[in-house]
């Protein structure tokens, strides 16, 4: 078998180009160098101060019961004896970014795709790509919780149906994703915390999406959601907030998304940072910093 490629974007002229791979590999947890198992060791405590008091519960519970910690890079086979107990859940390791139907796919198969390699130490405090870090520290203790877990497996099997209804369906399905699983706030009753992956694994957002006044903060609806420009370059101008995940998991199973596709069809799209007048407002962003173009 050939050795695990480290699979990255490509920097141009026009900044930062996705390069995508399909491959699926054996995690090459010996070829881990000192440095790697440092970055993690360093990213995971930093992480962990932070989140105290602003990730959801939910999320500590199950990173602690996975046994993950700073003493080194997590072994996949580890964890997956807890997730697939849990939830019927497994992690795959691959070389990088994968195209939107193998995601998917995985998805829908309860596989969680984990990038192997992990960024460098000068790239602790930011990277462009999902790295293991993101993918491992981020989003795998949810899956231990079965009803976010089968959310995703829900997604998955959208993205898979919506793959064959054009381009618009997509990119109103990457919506979704990137407000929930990515960038998503819940409701508790110590108040507002952080259970998106990409939130939970930079420390500069974490602090942002709950304490900034810069950002809108909204009540999470399906259709306004998936209207929703995004940022991929800056902290996000707005979060939608969920009640539950049950609330989430009911949104991604109990519609039939055809007709919301159709209802959705050549819909102008809402900016990044707009506020409508339906919406459910917790918090309208100052907008301090915002960036005036650039939304995906």
């Amino acid at each position: 078998m050939e050795a695990p490629r480290r699979v990255e974007h490509q920097m141009t002229d026009k900044g930062y180009v996705p390069v995508y791979t399909t491959t699926v590999v054996e995690q090459p947890w010996d070829q881990y160098t000192a440095d790697d198992h440092r970055t993690w060791s360093i990213l995971f405590q930093r992480q962990q101060e932070i989140l105290k008091g602003r990730a959801c519960r939910e999320f500590l519970e199950n990173q602690s019961a996975m046994g993950m910690s700073d003493a080194r890079i997590p072994k996949f086979e580890e964890l997956n004896q807890h997730l697939i107990k849990a939830t019927g859940w497994r992690l795959v390791a691959v070389e990088g970014l994968l195209p939107e139907l193998t995601f998917f796919q995985h998805l829908m198969n309860r596989e969680f795709p984990v990038t192997w390699w992990i960024r460098r130490p000068d790239q602790i405090d930011y990277i462009a790509e999902p790295d293991l870090f993101h993918d491992l520290f981020g989003h795998v203790p949810l899956l231990m919780n079965p009803v976010f877990a089968n959310y995703m497996q829900a997604y998955g099997a959208g993205g898979v149906r919506a793959s064959t209804f054009g381009n618009e369906p997509l990119a109103n399905l990457t919506r979704l994703y990137w407000y929930t699983v990515e960038f998503g706030l819940i409701r508790s009753e110590e108040g507002l915390r952080i259970y998106g992956a990409g939130i939970l694994s930079s420390k500069g957002e974490s602090i942002h999406s709950l304490e900034s006044a810069a950002p809108n903060r909204i009540g999470f609806d399906v259709e306004r959601v998936m209207r929703t420009r995004y940022r991929i370059d800056t902290f996000q101008k707005t979060y939608f907030v969920i009640d539950s995940f049950e609330q989430l998991f009911r949104a991604t199973v109990d519609p039939d998304f055809g007709p919301i596709y159709y209802h959705l069809k050549g819909a102008d799209s809402v900016p990044a940072g707009a506020v409508l007048d339906t919406d459910q407002v917790d918090q309208r962003g100052s907008g301090e910093g915002w960036l005036t173009d650039g939304d995906v």
